[in-house]
């Protein structure tokens, strides 16, 4: 996909490692100019030194620290960025954090919020303050990172999981606002990776993530777990033309076949790839109906 990103910036949260820096490292390769933040000062300059030594032109990466849970950080950064590059119009939401560790009533409850205020709120943020730039631009993309606690219990990671699917829904709610915009909002299920989170689990042990997902981190760490290029080939696709018009959705780097979604744009116009209630006859009972 190399170059389907020519002439575009994007905004990138969380950027300093992991999966947002292959993101980076993606969006450059495809052309974009990049705009990160990180929390952490020697990390972030190290990332942005990372990424200007790996393209001609450095004056495509640009850095400032920042945490998305404070609204007057927020507002600088997206002036710095829109400074730097006028016509940005991507925004992709990566920062995040798993928060405390163990059973709810144990866990402490400002660090349980804290996971919510970055995770959620940081979302929220960073989009409702870009969508002026998106508007003035008359188009814009959020990309918007997901994770396990989307779709599934993670018991003894309540915070992550709760924050990660209202995530969704705020995303996917979020599209609809902003349809007649054309403005897309899409979320990315990345994977299983191996990244500092993952290092966090296995710190915590099964005592406070329990035995089974312990047992699953134990299994991810020894098999590699999912590439990051994989969560960055997508979130690429979804910031460049092909993905115009598919919003609200929610899309697996692994398992959906993104790459082909623009020849189903009218199937697509459902609830495809969306957060849904189960009734019992999705699952073969003929019980539950009036």
């Amino acid at each position: 996909m190399s170059d389907v990103l020519t002439g575009r910036s994007a905004l990138i949260t969380g950027a300093s490692r992991g999966l947002g820096l292959e993101i980076c490292h993606a969006y450059l390769a495809a052309g974009a100019s990049v705009f990160i933040c990180s929390r952490d000062t020697a990390e972030l300059e190290r990332a942005r030194a990372e990424l200007s030594s790996r393209i001609r032109d450095a004056d495509r990466v640009g850095a400032l620290v920042a945490d998305v849970s404070d609204q007057r950080q927020v507002d600088a950064l997206v002036k710095a960025a829109t400074d730097r590059f006028p016509e940005l119009s991507i925004l992709v939401n990566n920062a995040g954090i798993y928060g405390p560790k163990g059973p709810i009533e144990k866990v402490d409850l400002q660090q349980w919020a804290r996971a919510l205020e970055v995770n959620l709120i940081g979302s929220v943020r960073m989009a409702r303050t870009m969508i002026p730039q998106f508007e003035r631009l008359g188009h814009g993309k959020v990309v918007q990172l997901s994770g396990g606690g989307a779709t599934a219990p993670l018991p003894g990671l309540s915070a992550y999981a709760a924050s990660k699917a209202a995530v969704i829904r705020f995303a996917e709610t979020l599209a609809v606002e902003l349809a007649e915009r054309r403005i897309d909002v899409n979320a990315i299920a990345p994977g299983a990776l191996n990244t500092r989170m993952l290092d966090e689990v296995l710190q915590a042990g099964p005592e406070q993530v329990g035995d089974a997902f312990y047992e699953k981190a134990i299994e991810q760490e020894q098999s590699g777990g999912t590439p990051l290029a994989r969560g960055a080939e997508l979130a690429v696709w979804l910031a460049s033309p092909a993905s115009d018009g598919i919003t609200g959705k929610l899309l697996s780097a692994i398992w959906d076949p993104w790459r082909e979604l623009a020849e189903h744009r009218d199937d697509l116009a459902s609830d495809i790839y969306t957060l849904r209630r189960i009734v019992p006859g999705d699952r073969g009972h003929d019980w539950g109906e009036v």
